[in-house]
């Protein structure tokens, strides 16, 4: 019976002449191959390993300056001065210009980037746009062209069931394929970006397939293969895509001459669908994403959006989640509308999003923080819905948001994070950076902070 399906699944694929009676041995080789070779020539020469290195200089010995010890133990103390940090991955030839889509992880804090061929031929690659948003990144190979380039698919054509092929550079020993099947879609509870909307596919993915193809059965880029889900690093049969309908958003904005990605601003606060509030706002199933909050004058509350409104459906496609919706908004264009459908009181209603960019409310007026008190090394900003779609941050009315975390300072030592919103300092409210700045006076005794965290408000201690 699996001879049976196989033979006439590739038969679309590879001609296999009439399928045979069970038990009776076939008559022509052509009867039983089965084979993706022609899809994987087709698109092996699209896909190239991707080497990134970092040199970093080792901190100097405290002792180093002492001529007697310096002339006794050797002039470095016989230790490397420099040190080398490498990562390897794969990537996607995504135009015949020498663009290749990987993901942002692979090349991360790289400062040298090289890309290897099919052909294994080598050349340096420049970064064209990095968007840790999503975990990819845009290359520019610096070489003769024109490249082998794949042709780019549409990921919301796939369903569950569909054949899919991953290639990559797996472990770093070279060029790798394997098969599988769609066996998810539109998955959301994986936490590997900011965009929750992943293919699943059980295709073996391993370390090293990160930013290599996924493709369907006729060649095309349907996805970039990103994560697993796996407790000993082996692939164990779960692993994750990014759909090629966010990889096209990313690729656009690097053919537009931008280094960063520019998305259309919602302002609204969305959260799920529970059965118990489906069945209070009398929706059949519990699906949708519930409007909590509209921010006054954006593009939400322009479309007639209000609080306990559910969104389902967005430019034609059905959103189950907000999750679904974050997708689907971050995959368009700044410029022009998008159709928004939603529910109230029963009856479902229509209205077009403008797909505007978020606004700067306020100049950010960046400080860095010094001195001695348990905020030095931190560089902080004025909130507005600019820097906060920036930080993945809902818009905020109060506080200052944190952008940079000076390595080995005492805010670091604090545990502060990037996209940290400092609301108060021992009992006074921060309206500004340069509030925060004018609090940064060295005391004796203990620092009373107020910090919102992933929408989480804490409130602590600290010595001074």
């Amino acid at each position: 019976m699996r001879l049976l399906l196989a033979a006439l699944f590739v038969a679309g694929l590879h001609a296999a002449g009439p399928v045979r009676a069970q038990g009776v041995v076939p008559s022509a080789p052509a009867q039983v191959k089965m084979t993706f070779a022609p899809v994987v020539k087709r698109v092996a020469p699209s896909v190239v390993n991707v080497y990134g290195a970092r040199v970093e200089r080792a901190p100097r010995h405290p002792f180093m300056d002492d001529p007697m010890l310096r002339r006794f133990f050797g002039g470095e103390f016989g230790l490397p001065r420099e040190r080398v940090q490498r990562s390897a991955g794969s990537g996607v030839i995504v135009d015949p210009s020498g663009l290749v889509v990987t993901n942002h992880h692979v090349i991360e804090n790289m400062t040298e980037v090289k890309v290897a061929l099919n052909d294994r031929r080598e050349f340096e690659a420049e970064v064209v746009l990095r968007d840790q948003r999503t975990d990819l990144a845009i290359l520019r190979v610096k070489g003769p062209g024109p490249f082998s380039a794949i042709e780019t698919g549409d990921s919301d054509a796939l369903e569950v069931g569909d054949f899919v092929i991953a290639v990559g550079n797996p472990f770093g020993v070279g060029q790798t394929v394997t098969q599988g099947i769609v066996s998810a879609l539109a998955r959301t509870e994986v936490g590997i970006t900011d965009y929750q909307f992943f293919i699943q596919t059980d295709a073996a993915i391993n370390p090293g397939n990160s930013g290599g193809a996924l493709v369907d059965t006729a060649g095309r880029l349907v996805g970039i293969n990103t994560a697993i889900f796996s407790q000993s690093g082996g692939s164990h049969g779960i692993g994750f895509a990014i759909p090629s309908a966010m990889v096209k958003t990313v690729l656009a904005s690097a053919k537009g001459g931008s280094s960063v990605v520019r998305r259309p601003w919602f302002g609204a606060r969305l959260q799920p669908v529970t059965p118990d509030l489906a069945e209070s706002l009398g929706l059949e199933r519990p699906a949708g994403a519930l409007v909590a909050a509209v921010t006054e004058r954006s593009p939400a509350a322009g479309a007639g959006l209000r609080a306990g409104d559910v969104i389902v459906g967005f430019d034609g496609q059905q959103v189950e989640s907000p999750d679904a919706f974050g997708f689907r908004l971050g995959t368009k264009a700044v410029g022009g509308t998008a159709e928004l459908a939603w529910r109230r009181g029963g009856r479902t209603m229509t209205g077009a999003l403008a797909l505007a960019p978020p606004p700067e409310t306020r100049p950010r007026d960046p400080v860095t923080l010094r001195g001695r008190w348990p905020l030095a090394g931190l560089t902080v900003a004025n909130l507005s819905p600019a820097l906060a779609d920036e930080l993945s941050l809902e818009v905020s009315a109060e506080g200052v948001a944190v952008t940079n975390v000076a390595e080995r300072s005492p805010a670091a030592e604090l545990g502060m994070q990037r996209g940290d919103i400092i609301l108060m300092v021992d009992g006074e409210r921060v309206a500004s950076s340069r509030d925060l700045e004018k609090l940064s006076k060295p005391r004796n005794y203990y620092w009373k902070l107020t910090i919102s965290r992933g929408g989480q408000v804490v409130t602590t201690a600290v010595g001074g």
